[in-house]
């Protein structure tokens, strides 16, 4: 109920961007942001082949600092996030919703039980493309490369997704924002701000191996069979850990504080397990894409893995070979039976 009348205020707050650019009453910051999103996503449908539906054809001016806030919980002694079901998007590891007061009071409830917990504002979101998803006021104060980049991606999961498995959903997406900033900078002659991009994602991926690297110790640690008292000493040392390694990782980056906020705070499960949806799987498919050679190519070898069970799909592009490091490869999947 409280998606629904929250989607409603949505859909009821949007206006056609076409107009309010033309209309000279309209701010310019808001006109300049509003006109790189139609020539974003124009590139999105002429250049990168992602949908022509009725996303970011409208603006909605939401009052506040984010779309909505995001709930993900796992038990005090588990990574394995908690999931759940909807129609449509099937079983996700979070609860969305439009009000933060909301958000905290589940968080608080799912504390209360035992677990770990995170809350988090997300400034945009996808419907699939069931519905008219706006640009949000939340996006327009942001980077080119990051308000294109996210418009990319939105598009991205209206292209492909699979029900109940958030992790290549987001790989997929994420692999398709990247690809796409880089051809967007090129077909601008701005190959050099690529560099810049690209040491972000650099960044960004080492960030996550660090988190990934934790997370792995703490399974091990929580399927040790150690007492609970033992488990919950060596889990906040583990943490501990983490935060150290943070600080040599930041000064290899010569002092670069881009995450030194998501630090600052107690450390717990949840948080490892939220980075996972998101990461684990961008390597593989990264490298789905190079084999592929172009977007069209690898759109059409993402719908390949995405017909396959879930557990063949992870164990392809999202499960590290204990021999490399790296994800596996298959034989490509037309020549299986599935």
């Amino acid at each position: 109920m409280q998606a629904a009348a929250g989607q409603a205020d949505v859909l009821a707050r949007s206006e056609p961007i076409e107009p309010l650019v033309a209309d000279p009453a309209t701010p310019g910051p808001l006109r300049t942001g509003l006109a790189l999103v139609i020539e974003a996503r124009r590139f999105a449908v002429q250049e990168l082949g992602l949908p022509d539906g009725r996303s970011f054809r409208k603006y909605a001016d939401l009052g506040r600092p984010y779309a909505v806030w995001s709930v993900v919980a796992a038990p005090e002694l588990s990574v394995t996030p908690r999931r759940w079901c909807y129609p449509v998007a099937g079983c996700v590891a979070y609860l969305g919703y439009f009000d933060e007061g909301r958000a905290v009071a589940t968080a608080r409830r799912l504390a209360r039980r035992g677990d770990d917990v995170t809350v988090g504002g997300v400034a945009t979101y996808s419907t699939l493309g069931h519905l008219p998803d706006p640009v949000f006021n939340t996006m327009l104060g942001w980077r080119e490369t990051r308000l294109v980049g996210t418009i990319f991606h939105e598009l991205a999961h209206e292209h492909l997704y699979v029900p109940g498995d958030s992790e290549f959903n987001e790989a997929f997406a994420s692999v398709v924002e990247q690809e796409g900033v880089r051809l967007w900078l090129r077909a601008r002659g701005r190959d050099g701000e690529f560099e810049v991009y690209r040491t972000a994602l650099a960044r960004e991926a080492e960030f996550a191996a660090l988190l990934r690297a934790t997370r792995e110790r703490l399974r091990h640690l929580y399927a040790s069979g150690a007492p609970p008292p033992q488990l919950w000493a060596d889990k906040q040392r583990e943490f501990g850990r983490l935060k150290f390694e943070y600080t040599l990782l930041r000064a290899r980056w010569g002092g670069h504080a881009g995450y030194d906020a998501w630090f600052a705070r107690p450390l717990n499960n949840a948080h490892l397990a939220a980075v996972a949806t998101y990461h684990d799987c961008v390597p593989g498919l990264q490298r789905e894409l190079e084999a592929a050679g172009s977007l069209p190519a690898f759109y059409a070898r993402a719908e390949e893995l995405a017909s396959l069970p879930d557990a063949e799909r992870r164990a392809v592009v999202c499960e590290p070979d204990p021999a490399t490091g790296q994800g596996r490869r298959s034989a490509p999947v037309s020549s299986r039976s599935t």
